[in-house]
């Protein structure tokens, strides 16, 4: 994987030439491995660059100026793109490069990937918790049943106890009923002697 940046060596525009010079300067600078490519003394340099930059980067002319920045074949951007990403520390990325260890690119994916791993970590509490919401509810449901059981033991009991009256009330019950055959017994006893005195009294 090549990096070309496509410029114009007799370019007049002294705009244009501080572009160029800043982004070659840069690759230099950071040791990254680039070719440069005249457009101006190479009809098929400026015919490939003119073909392969999107059309969205190009002005209003159809004609891209340099310095148009490519990875082999792959358009990377132009000089405001190349500053951007300058800017935001991600000038590899922008190239379509792998940073190197040791720069703020490499920090900031380092820090991105532990963030994801945090995140992986997240739903594993989740499931944590909803296993301990499980167990609870199991405890739930055996502490339910038990007190079932304990209502199924005693309803025998009070069926029983509502059958069999208390003691002291059957006692009373045959009190009563012997008092009731006393008094009748009585009253029978008046009514022969009633008779008796009317017979006599005939």
């Amino acid at each position: 994987m090549v990096i070309k940046v496509f410029v114009a060596t007799s370019s007049g525009s002294t705009a244009i030439k501080k572009k160029q010079q800043e982004v070659v300067g840069f690759l230099e600078a950071n040791k990254i491995d680039f070719q440069q490519m005249d457009i101006a003394g190479d009809e098929d340099n400026r015919k490939w660059m003119r073909e392969n930059v999107p059309g969205e980067k190009k002005p209003q002319n159809g004609i891209p100026l340099p310095p148009q920045i490519f990875n082999e074949e792959r358009y990377c951007g132009d000089f405001e793109s190349f500053f951007s990403a300058k800017e935001e520390n991600i000038i590899y990325s922008f190239l379509g490069l792998a940073p190197p260890p040791g720069t703020k690119e490499t920090e900031k994916s380092d820090a991105t990937g532990e963030k994801s791993d945090a995140t992986e970590e997240k739903p594993e509490a989740a499931e944590d918790k909803s296993d301990s919401k499980d167990e609870k509810s199991d405890a739930t449901n055996e502490t339910e049943a038990h007190t079932e059981d304990k209502a199924d033991e005693g309803a025998p009991e009070e069926a029983q106890s509502g059958q069999t009256p208390p003691e002291g009330q059957q006692e009373g019950e045959e009190e009563h009923a012997a008092t009731g055959k006393e008094e009748e017994e009585k009253q029978g006893e008046g009514e022969e002697k009633e008779e008796v005195e009317e017979q006599e009294e005939s």
